[in-house]
């Protein structure tokens, strides 16, 4: 079987200055195609003939591009789903810091003490127009801290509910993180995502701090077997890898080209 590495247009400007404050999360730079390349023709499909795509994304709930990449992710879906796809999408862990602290600092207060005020201040307004261009205002207020309860509930979520109730705890701490100011670790904020997702006996489950803890782990090694070492990490039907916050375009080529393998 091979392996491609295929070289793509560099980020725009705006979405690339950020990454001093978030090093681990790599920019769009390539993709591992792990089946032969075929011709980038459009996908033909008979009519209701449904097709479904796996997505396999790993991410930190204090990653702004991995919010960023869900963003960029769902449009690329939407346009397929016009198409007659459907796709399976699944949440898995990283930690950006594993030694944060689980009752928080202050975030703004964090990056200037790691990066420098005058660097901070260049950067915070790149990334603000980045989440505009996404349909997302950013704000840098509020506490920063340790993510392990937010990834035992996201782990927790998708075994009790599926993939649907698992999106949509992601995108309740997503939005409470990076638009609302909350702290990633307030335990009000992680029963409120669980009860967006419709979910029963989340405050039970993260009552134990051992509940979920060895299957996150677990997971977490994983990534690090894999050599995955930034996030947002995408794997698409377990044949193509993408790193970093990719354009709605080249995600759209990639299901193109995976649904040709299924033909």
């Amino acid at each position: 079987m091979r392996t491609d590495r295929i070289a793509l247009a560099p980020q725009r400007q705006a979405a690339t200055a950020f990454l001093a404050l978030t090093p681990s999360a790599a920019r769009p730079r390539a993709f591992h195609r792990v089946f032969p390349p075929g011709r980038p023709e459009r996908v033909k499909m008979a009519l209701g003939a449904a097709r479904k795509i796996s997505v396999d994304i790993i991410s930190d709930t204090v990653c702004p591009w991995c919010f960023v990449g869900k963003r960029r992710l769902e449009a690329a879906m939407a346009e397929m789903k016009g198409k007659g796809v459907d796709f399976d999408v699944r949440w898995h862990p990283y930690q950006l810091d594993p030694s944060a602290p689980t009752d928080g600092v202050d975030k703004m207060k964090m990056y200037q003490e790691k990066f420098g005020k005058a660097r901070v201040a260049q950067m915070m307004p790149m990334m603000t127009q980045t989440f505009e261009q996404v349909g997302l205002k950013y704000s840098v207020g509020g506490l920063t801290g340790n993510t392990m309860d937010s990834h035992r509930l996201i782990q927790w979520a998708g075994k009790v509910g599926g993939p649907s109730a698992q999106d949509k705890v992601v995108e309740y701490l997503f939005r409470g993180y990076f638009t609302q100011e909350r702290f990633i670790n307030d335990r009000a904020l992680l029963l409120e995502a669980a009860d967006a997702a419709g979910l029963q006996g989340a405050a039970e489950y993260l009552a134990n701090p051992e509940n979920g803890l060895s299957e996150v782990q677990a997971e977490l090694a994983a990534a690090r077997a894999r050599a995955v070492s930034g996030v947002p990490n995408f794997t698409i039907d377990g044949r193509v890898v993408l790193s970093g916050a990719q354009d709605p375009s080249t995600f759209v080529e990639v299901f193109e080209q995976a649904l040709q393998q299924k033909e």
